[in-house]
């Protein structure tokens, strides 16, 4: 399977930073077994160093990009449900504008399809860094088979969503992305799993590099984020993808942390989440 094509699915908008998106792109474009098709969407209009960045890359590999262009910003589900839709392939890579890909990424992830033909949706752990990909602050790890995931997903997404690879004709038969600000990814995966019984596993290694930074924990906090986060989890228990259990420690409990001081709200993250 290692010359089965895939594409890599990326959305930017005019908030990210040349550099960041530059790394980004490349680290697909560096992988041991790169991808034939590579879905950019510009979430709106973007700045100029931005626009030059995907200019770069569309003039060097010609045939390679497929380029989607929003007239305006809609999110990160709106944007990602267009490139699903336009992908060639039907096994898609997901990939965030600002963090990086380890080489061996979709290799791996390509040969865990292999290895098991019911697989419809492949993961794996998440290095947090800060500044340089070297300087790693946490390792985000998740459960590995589809049972395991299965009853993880009922309290936190059990599948970090820019390390994913899945099947296009998956994500379309459960609904594709919905506009869920903060958890269009949880939104889309409870659905995947919980309702439509996509097979899914976590390779057990960490394949990706997500940057993060000091004010991380910041935006994490807040009465607003608490109440987006018991809005978007009680939607889920009525649902039926949580008990009234599950949302009572998972609702609640995160809505707590959301409204601790940033420095206790940090070493829950880091000491108890990751």
């Amino acid at each position: 399977m290692k010359n089965t094509p895939y594409t890599v699915l990326m959305s930017v908008y005019i908030k990210e930073k040349a550099e960041y998106l530059k790394l980004s792109i490349q680290s697909m474009l560096d992988q041991t077994v790169p991808p034939d098709e590579f879905i950019l969407v510009k979430d709106g209009p973007l700045t100029t160093e931005l626009d030059a960045v995907v200019d770069y890359y569309n003039q060097k590999y010609p045939g390679l990009f497929t380029i989607i262009s929003n007239e305006t910003n809609l999110g990160l589900g709106p944007a990602l449900a267009k490139g699903i839709v336009a992908s060639r392939n039907e096994l898609i890579a997901r990939m965030d504008s600002d963090d990086v890909s380890e080489k061996t990424r979709c290799e791996k992830q390509l040969a865990a399809f292999e290895k098991d033909s019911k697989l419809e949706m492949v993961g794996s752990f998440e290095a947090e860094f800060i500044g340089e990909k070297d300087n790693i602050v946490s390792v985000h790890r998740v459960p590995e088979t589809h049972n395991e995931i299965t009853k993880f997903m009922r309290r936190r997404c059990a599948i970090l969503h820019p390390t994913v690879m899945y099947k296009k004709s998956a994500v379309i038969r459960s609904g594709n992305y919905h506009s869920v600000p903060l958890y269009e990814d949880y939104d889309l995966f409870a659905r995947m799993v919980l309702e439509y019984n996509v097979r899914s596993y976590n390779i057990q290694e960490n394949l990706y590099y997500i940057r993060t930074s000091e004010d991380f924990f910041k935006r994490r906090g807040g009465l607003k984020y608490a109440r987006t986060v018991l809005n978007f989890k009680w939607n889920q228990h009525k649902k039926g993808y949580m008990s009234l259990t599950d949302f009572c420690i998972s609702g609640l409990g995160q809505a707590f942390v959301c409204v601790l001081p940033n420095t206790l709200r940090k070493a829950v993250y880091l000491k108890l989440l990751r």
